[in-house]
């Protein structure tokens, strides 16, 4: 167990070794959100099957730190480019950069997101349509993106990062917790929609991962201990654990799998 206040190394970088698949060498991966947090360690996951990992990200520095730490620990360097995945345009302009640079891409990690804490009674429509703009909108248009060069080399894999935050019905951030739950309607009508053209869509749904960010706003030795209380398995997630199920998701291994839903949170249910 942990207490989940243990500083982090550069995040996304670890000792821990990740489970090789061969398929996955050279295969051109795009990760919103890559910079930091769960994204970081997606990064860093990829890039050590020896991927060519592009993301973005909006904190210039911290994205070409990760950079610098992934490069010195694989040799593999990622593609970064600062964006702000509101900005649809902007996007969808990165996802155009990273085709022309390192080919079609073969698997998608829509995995930006943002959980500002807000109540029901404080939430402005421009508060909402900020957080749906973060949360959910992005993941639509990057698939919308990547697919028809996605479909021309024969299919990929997308996997769309959720949160368990809509299965327990979490209080605290509604709009959020909207969000989350429409990436899983999302996740299986693309499913349906692509599963012709060779590419799956899964989501992967995440419980109370001890990134950085959490750690500094919201984990305190009270909630944490109430999390792994709530638990089947009384150890704190971290992002590794995240990282191993998504490279999963994007493999052959999971070749037949498609619309469906992982939840990675140590068999978490409220009590």
């Amino acid at each position: 167990m942990t207490d989940g206040k243990t500083p982090d190394r550069a995040e996304g970088l670890t000792d821990r070794p990740y489970t090789l698949y061969e398929d996955l060498r050279g295969k051109t991966v795009f990760i919103t959100g890559g910079g930091s947090g769960i994204g970081a360690y997606f990064t860093a996951a990829f890039a050590a099957q020896g991927a060519k990992v592009a993301f973005v990200s909006l904190t210039e520095d911290a994205g070409d730190a990760l950079c610098d730490g992934v490069e010195r620990a694989t040799g593999n360097r990622p593609l970064y480019q600062p964006c702000d995945i509101r900005d649809i345009g902007a996007l969808q302009q990165c996802v155009t950069r990273v085709i022309a640079q390192l080919g079609a891409i073969g698997v998608l990690v829509n995995n930006a997101a943002r959980d500002d804490r807000h109540a029901l009674q404080s939430l402005s429509p421009a508060d909402w349509d900020n957080s749906l703009n973060t949360n959910l909108r992005p993941h639509y248009f990057t698939a919308q993106s990547v697919v028809p060069a996605m479909c021309e080399s024969g299919g990929g894999s997308i996997v769309n990062v959720g949160s368990n935050s809509a299965n327990l019905g979490l209080a605290g951030y509604p709009a959020y917790v909207t969000a989350k739950a429409g990436i899983v309607g999302l996740t299986r009508a693309l499913a349906r929609e692509l599963g012709p053209s060779n590419i799956r869509v899964n989501a992967l749904i995440p419980g109370w991962v001890m990134t950085r960010r959490q750690k500094e706003l919201w984990v305190t030795p009270e909630s944490l201990a109430q999390c792994l209380a709530e638990q089947s398995l009384k150890q704190a997630i971290v992002g590794e654990d995240i990282a191993d199920a998504a490279l999963f998701f994007a493999s052959a291994r999971a070749r037949m799998i498609t619309g469906q839903s992982l939840i990675v949170d140590g068999g978490r249910a409220m009590i």
